[in-house]
């Protein structure tokens, strides 16, 4: 019923306009054309002016209101996300003083220049001093600004740090799931073919390879702050995008083709809690890519904690081997030979001595 409401006032508007430019040509025929054209001009121009000042009234306002519900307040959660920050202000800036010059000329021009008696127009047809300083100077500050993109896009892109933390993010329909290398640093093999074999190899690692033994496979993502993070991004199904808005970068996660990048927490979780003076804040992991029709839940938590924390936190995950092979679990059968002691033990002292 509410759609066929908005269908029928929508009809009704196009019949109102409708209707309005019927009257207007019913009247410019009775005034003479030439005379109401002129007349229209004169209207235009200053409605032309008027939208002027209550256009960038409005965009003052919008600013106002708006800004403190956008990211940039609370500032970049990393080192290359507050060079990215200077980036946009720099953009931002420079198209800023772009459209405010632009948008006055144009309708300044439309009122100043409008059909008058005894005005004629004059026929301007090129200059060549003014085409090159319209196509140059607008060509020089675009080559800035996208050498200015180019270079951090390739730092964060480009090899990390010797020292950085390595951890593989994989996405799926409709979840992230997280991959830390053990004590030898160094993440597994994964082969598509494994995929739930065992039950429960969800991202397909190959445990013929020793150096997955160790890994740890986990759903919310820890990071120490102020230490270099490599992520080394996959997807399993379709094309998915890690979009990490706090830090601001983002990653296309493409099936079979690994991506990477690089970067550094400069906040705790808790201290952005105080930054945004929201109690109930994390760091998000979002989809940025339309990946089918549970992308809007596609979401995952990063914790940024101290390096001490951090730490006590992958002392106290295991290794996803043992999960999957519990008889591997040396654990375990540290505690099946204490059992077999601690029963055998008994025993030997009820055991009569031979005489």
């Amino acid at each position: 019923m509410n759609e066929f409401y908005f269908i029928a006032i929508v009809a009704m508007v196009f019949v109102v306009i409708f209707q309005i430019a019927k009257a207007s040509e019913y009247v410019s025929v009775l005034k003479g054309e030439e005379k109401t054209r002129k007349q229209n001009n004169k209207i235009n121009g200053f409605l032309l002016i008027s939208f002027l000042v209550l256009g960038m009234i409005g965009v003052w306002y919008c600013n106002d209101i708006l800004y403190g519900r956008t990211l940039f307040p609370q500032g970049a959660a990393s080192e290359h996300g507050q060079k990215i920050d200077l980036m946009l202000y720099i953009t931002i800036a420079v198209t800023g003083v772009v459209f405010f010059i632009t948008q006055v000329l144009l309708f300044w021009f439309a009122f100043k220049y409008q059909e008058k008696e005894g005005k004629k127009a004059f026929y301007f047809p090129h200059n060549n001093k003014l085409e090159l300083l319209w196509t140059t100077v607008p060509a020089i500050f675009l080559t800035i600004l996208v050498v200015f993109g180019l270079k951090y896009w390739f730092k964060m892109t480009g090899d990390a740090p010797k020292d950085a933390i390595l951890v593989e993010i994989t996405g799926h329909q409709f979840a992230w799931d997280m991959r830390y290398p053990g004590k030898d640093g160094k993440l597994g093999k994964k082969n598509y073919k494994l995929y739930n074999q065992p039950s429960g190899n969800t991202l397909a690692v190959d445990f013929n390879d020793e150096e997955s033994w160790d890994d740890l496979h986990t759903t919310e993502m820890h990071l120490p702050v102020n230490k270099n993070v490599k992520l080394v991004i996959n997807a399993m199904d379709v094309i998915h995008d890690v979009g990490l808005s706090h830090f601001r970068m983002k990653m296309d996660a493409v099936p079979g083709i690994p991506t990477t990048m690089w970067f550094k927490p400069i906040y705790t979780t808790e201290e952005m809690k105080k930054r945004t003076g929201n109690p109930n804040f994390v760091y998000e992991i979002s989809c940025d890519q339309m990946c089918g029709k549970g992308h809007f839940s596609m979401r995952g938590v990063i914790v940024v904690e101290s390096e001490e924390d951090y730490n006590k936190w992958l002392a106290s995950q295991k290794p996803e081997y043992f999960t999957l092979f519990p008889e591997k679990d040396p654990s375990k059968q540290v505690q099946a030979v204490d059992t077999t002691a601690s029963t055998s033990k008994p025993m030997a002292q009820v055991m009569p001595n031979n005489p």
